[in-house]
């Protein structure tokens, strides 16, 4: 694999916490309106410009992208964002519920993207990618960065350790769920050019989460190559900025399903019918979360159920047929409820991990679903293997959480 370091963008120390936000794409702008409220310097302004404008702005609007280049450019001027004076790395470590993981941040090479050397587990989808296309070109800037794991590297956690020892440049837990944020500078040559040594010898990074992002990155990367007359492969649009794991420190959690009705079915009809291809047990009111690979929870009707498939049901052979989320999709989803399509179809919804089973329960009692489905969450040796392949995951499938904090660190194109 091919890093560099670069130039990076990013809050003086004391303002971290005000201008670094969540991702675009976990919230809607109504809610980034409301977390931005009386904070000029939120990133929100430039990941979700639309909340510049009047509500009810759509994020597709055209004059949003002109807008979020203006904020850019205004952060700059006014210092809330400023660039380093020297190409370093950086280091990104998240604590949630206790567990600390650490992330390199790099700039990746474009190309190790287009020959697949960075590798996908989950389809992009074309109007996606194009909007965040859009969001790059405007502001010649990778503004967030996106989330790779790789397999991890004794000589690299040395490095990161001996790094991590010192004081953080941002140091700060984020009100809103509580997860803690550090940051560290690299800007030690031999440090450097040593982390530059062992990335090369690592023959795969994954994407974990943020493959439209990813895609529209390479993308205009490549873009820009194609329209330089004078490319030589050393401009900074060759590479876009990636937060990077070690594999075994990554928690995937469980993606769970909510949906609306029983395809016509009564309760004890749609029961009967599991049973042909699971063991039902009856758990009653207390939440059951599944516990290993092929059981699943059900909760109907204010009861919840163990659903464990039986022998046979699904090929250990198949590394995309042995997931839950196949067995599931296969054998309740499309068999029983008649739900083909996870994308397009609107009687299901997906609820993050994150959440809790609570949030299952609460919408099914709530009358707004019918059933839900809680899944065991896949391993990231099933990604990796899956990502080898060259297959490509189920629709919503890997929940990763904690999500990269936007606005600690940017990396210009030019």
């Amino acid at each position: 694999m091919k890093i560099k370091p670069f130039r990076g963008i990013r809050p003086p120390k004391a303002l971290a916490k005000q201008v670094s936000s969540r991702p675009y794409d976990v919230l809607e702008s109504e809610e980034a309106r409301e977390e931005a409220q009386g904070n000029p310097m939120s990133l929100y302004h430039i990941i979700k410009p639309e909340i510049n404008f009047e509500p009810g702005t759509s994020e597709f609007d055209p004059k949003v992208y002109p807008a979020a280049l203006e904020q850019f450019q205004l952060f700059r001027k006014n210092g809330w964002l400023v660039q380093d004076d020297k190409e370093k790395y950086y280091i990104y470590a998240q604590t949630m519920e206790g567990r600390t993981q650490y992330g390199l941040v790099v700039a990746a090479w474009v190309e190790d993207y287009m020959e697949k050397r960075i590798k996908k587990h989950e389809l992009t989808r074309r109007d996606k990618e194009e909007d965040r296309m859009k969001h790059v070109r405007v502001n010649n800037a990778n503004v967030e960065p996106v989330f790779f794991a790789y397999p991890h590297r004794d000589d690299l956690d040395a490095i990161i350790a001996k790094v991590t020892a010192q004081t953080p440049e941002y140091d700060f837990v984020s009100e809103l769920d509580g997860f803690g944020h550090k940051f560290w500078v690299i800007d030690n040559d031999e440090d450097i050019r040593r982390i530059t040594e062992i990335v090369a010898e690592i023959p795969a990074m994954y994407i974990a989460d943020g493959h439209h992002r990813s895609a529209a990155a390479a993308l205009v990367g490549n873009e820009k190559k194609l329209q330089n007359p004078n490319h030589t492969g050393n401009e900074e649009y060759n590479y876009f900025l990636a937060v990077c794991f070690p594999d075994n420190q990554l928690n995937v959690m469980d993606y769970n399903r909510v949906i609306k009705d029983l395809n016509g079915l009564t309760d004890e009809q749609f029961l009967q019918k599991l049973s042909e291809d699971f063991v039902v047990e009856k758990k009653g009111k207390e939440i059951y979360k599944p516990n290993h690979l092929h059981n699943f929870s059900l909760y109907l009707a204010g009861e919840w159920y163990s659903l464990t498939a039986k022998e046979g049901r699904y090929d250990n052979n198949d590394p995309i047929g042995v997931l839950d989320v196949s067995v599931s999709s296969n054998l309740i989803l499309d068999k029983i409820l008649g739900i083909k399509d996870l994308r397009s179809d609107k009687r299901i919804d997906f609820v993050g991990g994150i959440r809790g089973l609570g949030e299952l329960k609460r919408r099914v009692d709530s009358g707004e679903m019918k059933v839900a489905l809680a899944l065991y969450p896949v391993t990231m040796q099933q990604i990796i293997d899956i990502a080898d392949s060259g297959n490509i995951m189920p629709p919503k499938a890997t929940w990763f959480e904690p999500k990269l904090r936007s606005g600690l660190i940017i990396h210009e194109l030019v």
